[in-house]
């Protein structure tokens, strides 16, 4: 009686050690937001709306939509003005200080958003970003502003003078954050040694190992690209493509650039491994049904 009582205690250590606790079986991956140009974290109509979404969908998530700056004005001036890596400095910051993110986390960029959380992929690999999500990022920078987002008119009519004059002299790269991901093809030597922020963490002056090896841990990087965005100069920026070198009329895919054949970021490796994802929605620039997200964007937030 006495054995059998030793090998039935055994038997529900065992159980225990092995089985997965039900808490574990329900626990979600928690999420980071980051905004646009001229955005802000939570705006009810752009992230407020995105994050009341991803939180019905999966119930007991945890969304942190990144302000930059100390209240949602400042959030929304920062998107035009502060220096990129100060920003991405400042997501860092926050994400590592943040509870709920020490085990890992997804991450959300939309627009300018997708870069600058790539960028925190790169220098920032503690907590670990598990997915990446790009919506409409322009991960080879931008030859143009056509539109604006929201009401700020004013502000890109002056933009887009700054940017023809002088893109790349230190008053505006200092101070205007497209600045920071405009990319001349005509121009690509000015680009590689005065862009501030797009050149570096697109591995265009040296090839930092760290920067490479941090990406490469994603699980996937996922692009998104609009099929009729009226805002990226050139689209396929949003999935890693460019102009071809020289010009400005002809664009070449991810895959026929330099950056993916010499592999200096990791990409064509991760492309081989299945981690590099390409989605569309038919739509301008953001534009996309509640619908559509939930059956292309979703599945990645689980």
């Amino acid at each position: 009686m006495f054995v059998n009582a030793v090998w039935s205690l055994l038997g529900w250590w065992v159980l225990l050690c092995t089985a997965k606790p039900a808490w574990k079986e329900n626990a979600t991956v928690p999420l980071v937001l980051w905004h646009g140009m001229g955005d802000s974290c939570c705006n009810p109509l752009s992230m407020g709306a995105i994050k009341k979404m991803v939180e019905l969908e999966i119930p007991g998530i945890y969304v942190l939509s990144l302000e930059i700056g100390n209240n949602i004005a400042e959030d929304a001036e920062n998107s035009f003005f502060m220096n990129t890596n100060d920003q991405v400095t400042m997501a860092c910051d926050k994400i590592s200080k943040d509870p709920h993110l020490q085990a890992g986390y997804n991450a959300m960029g939309f627009s300018q958003g997708g870069q600058f959380l790539r960028a925190v992929a790169q220098r920032c690999p503690s907590p670990p970003m598990k997915n990446l999500i790009s919506v409409g990022g322009q991960h080879q920078g931008v030859y143009g502003l056509p539109h604006c987002p929201g009401h700020s008119v004013a502000i890109c009519n002056w933009i887009r003078k700054m940017l023809n004059t002088g893109a790349y002299t230190k008053l505006v790269q200092d101070h205007l954050v497209q600045a920071q991901y405009w990319h001349d093809p005509l121009n690509e030597e000015l680009y590689r040694q005065h862009s501030l922020f797009l050149a570096d963490i697109n591995q265009e002056r040296t090839v930092n190992e760290t920067y490479k090896k941090n990406l490469q841990a994603l699980e996937k990087l996922v692009m998104v690209k609009f099929l009729k965005d009226s805002m990226v100069e050139p689209v396929v920026s949003e999935w890693f493509g460019f102009y071809k070198p020289g010009q400005a009329k002809e664009t070449e895919s991810l895959q026929e650039s330099a950056l993916y054949k010499e592999d200096r970021l990791g990409l064509q490796a991760m492309d081989k491994a299945g981690k590099l994802m390409f989605l569309t929605s038919d739509g301008d620039h953001l534009q996309f049904t509640d619908e559509w997200f939930k059956n292309n964007i979703l599945p990645y937030l689980h």
